[in-house]
């Protein structure tokens, strides 16, 4: 069984960046494939004696119908595993980020960078709704990029498990825009009115006591754990690779925080390991 990964995504997002990190972690990478070689690669990697188990395309955004078809083609060989990662950043950062580089935008046309922008956007949403993981990147430097893509795409000698992401933020500061789920828990008591818990954060022993004391808290948590006992042997089931999951209070500095660090230990109990992380969270 080959496993292939087709990079796809927003122009300045981080696809050759992400390809970069994939190839430090032993995929085979092809940068720039044009879409009509992609059934020569499938067949390349399933040759016999090849040692191309592990293959990675990133695409470009011209004709995505056409790259679409080809996917779907590579869907349907059962001895391709096949998953799609599209990255994405918002205008304001693509805008910089094509201004300090001087590059030409694929999609230049008569208006401005922005428009261009817009138009490559709505033009490849249909990878986007395609795609297994999305990740923004936005927020995300070089580094921490190339943390994502290892944690999610490393290569499992042992056999490959749903990877699980967590993730807390404030809603304050805006949702996530590459997870699956979102939870709200603004409904938990919440420990910035308490002036000796304030300046804390949801990993601190006072503050989880606080809001875990609650019974709603626990009656939450209770029932979340049984949401995802329900959910994921069934996403599996469906063939998919990877989740992430979001817990959203105010601020993305207490409630969150606590939920969780207390889901990961819960995922961790129903054997389905997570990487949490704190979106907002400000030590």
């Amino acid at each position: 069984m080959a496993e292939f990964l087709i990079i796809a995504g927003r122009s300045g997002a981080g696809r050759s960046e992400a390809a970069k990190s994939l190839d430090d972690l032993g995929w085979f990478v092809i940068d720039n494939l044009p879409t009509p070689l992609i059934p020569k690669v499938a067949e390349l990697a399933l040759s016999p004696g090849s040692l191309r188990t592990h293959v990675a395309l990133v695409v470009g955004t011209e004709a995505p119908e056409d790259t679409m078809a080809e996917i779907i083609d590579l869907q349907k060989e059962p001895s391709i595993s096949t998953s799609i990662l599209y990255l994405t950043a918002d205008e304001e950062t693509l805008i910089r980020r094509y201004e300090e580089s001087r590059r030409r935008h694929p999609y230049e046309i008569a208006g401005s960078l922005r428009e261009s922008i817009v138009a490559e956007s709505e033009a490849i949403d249909i990878l986007r709704g395609a795609a297994d993981v999305e990740i923004d990147t936005s927020s995300l430097n070089v580094h921490q990029l190339g943390q994502r893509i290892e944690e999610l795409f490393a290569l499992n000698p042992q056999g490959k498990q749903m990877q699980i992401r967590l993730v807390s933020f404030g809603f304050k500061h805006g949702l996530p825009t590459d997870v699956d789920l979102v939870m709200d828990c603004r409904f938990l008591p919440n420990p910035y009115w308490i002036k000796e818990l304030r300046d804390l954060t949801g990993l601190n022993s006072e503050v989880k006591k606080f809001i875990l004391n609650d019974p709603i808290a626990q009656k939450f948590l209770t029932k979340l754990k049984e949401l995802l006992e329900l959910l994921l042997p069934a996403y599996e089931e469906e063939g998919k690779s990877y989740l992430s999951l979001a817990i959203g209070c105010t601020g993305g500095k207490h409630r969150s925080v606590t939920i969780v660090d207390e889901l990961e230990s819960i995922l961790a109990e129903l054997n389905y390991p997570a990487k949490a992380s704190h979106r907002d969270l400000r030590e």
